[in-house]
């Protein structure tokens, strides 16, 4: 396998890493509603389990609301029991046709854990990122025992690889440290 496949191959698995985090980090409450607490929670639909945004609109119409509006009426009850299972912290409130999300202020110890639960996903992240360097040095150095790359472009290709961890680690921290201090205004 050519260095630059390697390359591409880490960078593509870091990358995932990566988005993966982002998209974690949009179902953690801040000080303000917002439709990814809610979009994928799954619900009961006929049997199988769907995510919440396919079988409802969702809107913010105040910072602190969420009003769900089920496509189909018969859909609120299973709405109102998979949100009342999930564990984001909201009780929703029915008018027998849409489901509203009241969000009580945050105090400063529920902001303190959630800020330690980013930290959390922010670890699994470059635990991922650092996997992904380990393969592509592995896979290196196997191309090295195997005859197909000298040791200067292995130790080139290990270079690189190593810078690639760097940024991706950085962004990893850029990513939550805006999520915490989201979440620590008030």
């Amino acid at each position: 396998m050519p260095l630059d496949d390697i390359l591409i191959d880490a960078e593509m698995h870091m990358e995932k890493a990566n988005d993966h985090l982002l998209h974690e980090l949009r179902g953690i409450r801040t000080g303000r509603a917002t439709p990814a607490l809610v979009e994928h929670i799954k619900v009961d639909y006929y049997g199988s389990p769907t995510d919440l945004r396919s079988i409802a609109s969702i809107s913010v119409p105040e910072a602190t609301q969420i009003l769900i509006k089920p496509f189909s009426p018969g859909d609120l009850k299973a709405i109102e029991r998979a949100i009342s299972d999930s564990k984001i912290g909201l009780t929703p409130h029915s008018d027998g046709k849409q489901l509203r999300l009241m969000l009580p202020p945050l105090s400063q110890e529920r902001r303190q854990q959630l800020a330690g639960q980013c930290k959390q996903m922010a670890e699994t992240a470059k635990i991922a990122i650092r996997n992904a360097r380990r393969d592509a040095n592995k896979i290196l150095e196997t191309e090295q025992h195997g005859g197909l790359v000298t040791e200067d472009e292995a130790a080139n290709g290990k270079e690189q690889i190593q810078d690639l961890t760097k940024s991706y680690e950085a962004k990893v921290d850029e990513h939550i440290e805006k999520k915490r201090a989201e979440i620590m205004q008030i």
